[in-house]
């Protein structure tokens, strides 16, 4: 069959072939139709994530949409080694699988999926976001953070704090509040939390980041100079600055009451994962989730590879 494999850690995936899986007990069998391209798939894929398995050549791709054997349509994660889905074929464990709803098409649900899923996570079952409450989300302007504006908003929000590199971008956002920085300028981290100081200044109940960083030592320095004792539970997501580490001083953290916790692959279950993703499906079935699209065939797999996350690359792979 038709594949991006990847031979060796670090190494872009190649359309070559590889053998069809076959299904073993617990496993089912998918013609896939569509994987979107996420920075966490593609460094998983090229054994560069924590979560990768280490062994090559391998099949690319952590998820995507396709058919059962009966024809039902699914959506499916973590495809059995060496497969992934970015194939016309993988396996996954029965339980890794979720039908698809009338109203939402493969390349949609395939692209929606894991940025939305991530995001819900983070907001409910690692902030424990209730209605009413306060969020900002930094790194809005990608497609996780866009997706997180709408999930917020849809959970029932009372404010949305949105922060990010464009401003442009973030101008189009449905929030209340929206700041644009920029590291790169002189005082940049000053300027961005002098910014910020008014309009956290009433407390903010959750804080969604996605790029960590000097913006996340930022808000944090922000959210701990205000006067209030409102609790503020600050989650961490991902790297997209690029800044793996920061210089964090524990006096932020005893001097406030921010609590710093983090939301990945292994902070939340697999099936708290899947039970997210039906809620994701159905909402945006009910046009109330939406996610910028780029199509490639499989054939185009370089070009998508290198393109920006946003837009979302999906391909098309039958």
């Amino acid at each position: 069959m038709r594949a991006a494999i990847v031979k060796e850690k670090g190494a872009i995936p190649v359309i070559g072939h590889f053998d069809s899986p076959v299904a073993t007990d617990g496993e089912v069998l998918i013609n896939v139709s569509a994987a979107a391209l996420s920075r966490v798939s593609k460094f998983r894929s090229m054994g560069m994530h924590y979560s990768s398995d280490g062994n090559f050549p391998i099949v690319a791709g952590m998820d995507g949409v396709g058919t059962l054997e009966d024809g039902t349509r699914v959506y499916f994660a973590l495809p059995a080694a060496p497969y992934g889905s970015l194939a016309e074929q993988t396996i996954v464990g029965e339980k890794l699988t979720v039908r698809l709803p009338d109203g939402i098409d493969d390349l949609t649900a395939a692209a929606i999926a894991n940025p939305a899923m991530s995001s819900w996570a983070a907001l409910v079952f690692r902030a424990g976001f209730k209605s009413g409450q306060t969020v900002l989300i930094n790194g809005a302007t990608g497609a996780s953070g866009s997706l997180a504006v709408q999930i917020a908003k849809g959970l029932g929000a009372k404010k949305i704090i949105v922060t990010g590199r464009n401003e442009s971008k973030l101008g189009t956002l449905e929030a209340d509040e929206a700041i644009a920085f920029d590291m790169t300028v002189d005082n940049g981290q000053t300027r961005f939390e002098n910014a910020l100081m008014p309009v956290v200044a009433d407390g903010v109940d959750v804080v969604l980041d996605y790029l960590w960083g000097d913006s996340a030592f930022a808000i944090m320095t922000a959210i701990a100079n205000t006067n209030t004792d409102r609790a503020t539970r600050f989650v961490s997501i991902g790297t997209s600055s690029g800044q793996e580490s920061i210089d964090l001083p524990s006096s932020i953290l005893r001097s406030s009451t921010i609590e710093l916790i983090g939301s990945g692959g292994k902070s939340v279950s697999k099936a708290d994962m899947l039970s997210v993703v039906k809620e994701v499906f159905e909402m945006a079935a009910g046009g109330k989730l939406k996610i910028e699209i780029k199509e490639y065939a499989l054939e185009e797999l370089k070009e998508a590879w290198n393109a920006p996350l946003t837009p979302r690359p999906v391909i098309k792979v039958r």
